[in-house]
């Protein structure tokens, strides 16, 4: 299971936010590629990048903070997700060094759109589940809507979506631990791997996906807990090599 540090970009900056708001957000640097760069230097196997103000506008607004990012780490796995609404957003964030793209609103508004780019762009595209009580949330989380994340999940199972990525918005960037339980019945229901994603606190919840990983967890992201650390991206991507191997 891969542990994959989240940089959450706001204004330029690297910010973390709680429950998804936008005026409750903590800025933890002003230089993307330079937290990129802590990151791969502790250990870092992918990254994964929001455009919060994307998300916002349905359209990318930190695109060169992304492309800064990629055009200094060639060689590192990077997916990207806010405000990809259209397939020139793809297409520019794929030409950019980026290796998959998340799609999160339009996969509940129009999942025939998501089947397009899975057959244009095979293995690229991934898709974004954030969930509030099980109903997927929208907008940048503003709105929910009535459909169910598993409902939604196996919608694309036959599409060809690389991953899920899997936010219980209620646990986001609160440090309160993952919400396991929806997580791997997300997993085993929806017939796609899926990257856990909201609450992840402890070296413990590592352990706790990482047992979860037969169900098809495959990664989990982080973002507050390795800022303010109370999570070791090293010793948690050892633990889980470890295990993977049966140490």
């Amino acid at each position: 299971m891969l542990i994959i540090p989240a940089i959450d970009l706001k204004d330029g900056a690297c910010v973390r936010l709680r429950q998804g708001r936008m005026d409750d957000s903590t800025v933890f640097g002003d230089d993307p590629v330079a937290m990129a760069a802590r990151w791969v230097e502790e250990g870092a196997r992918r990254l994964h990048l929001v455009d919060l103000n994307g998300a916002f506008a349905g359209e990318p607004v930190n695109g060169a903070a992304v492309r800064a990012i990629t055009q200094a780490f060639p060689d590192l796995p990077v997916q990207i997700g806010g405000g990809i609404r259209s397939r020139e957003t793809v297409r520019s964030y794929l030409d950019a060094g980026v290796q998959w793209v998340i799609i999160g609103t339009l996969a509940v508004k129009d999942p025939g759109f998501v089947a397009q780019l899975c057959a244009e762009f095979p293995g690229r595209v991934i898709v974004g589940i954030d969930a509030r009580n099980g109903m997927v949330a929208t907008d940048g989380w503003a709105e929910v809507s009535r459909v169910a994340a598993v409902d939604l999940a196996q919608q694309f199972a036959a599409a060809g979506v690389a991953a899920i990525v899997y936010t219980d918005i209620d646990r986001d960037g609160m440090m309160q631990g993952v919400n396991i339980p929806a997580t791997r019945h997300l997993a085993e229901a929806g017939g796609i791997p899926v990257i856990a994603s909201g609450g992840v606190t402890t070296i413990e919840d590592i352990k706790a996906l990482s047992r979860e990983a037969a169900s098809g967890i495959v990664g989990a992201i982080s973002g507050r807990a390795l800022y303010e650390g109370t999570l070791d991206l090293r010793a948690a991507q050892a633990w889980c090599d470890a295990n993977a191997a049966g140490g």
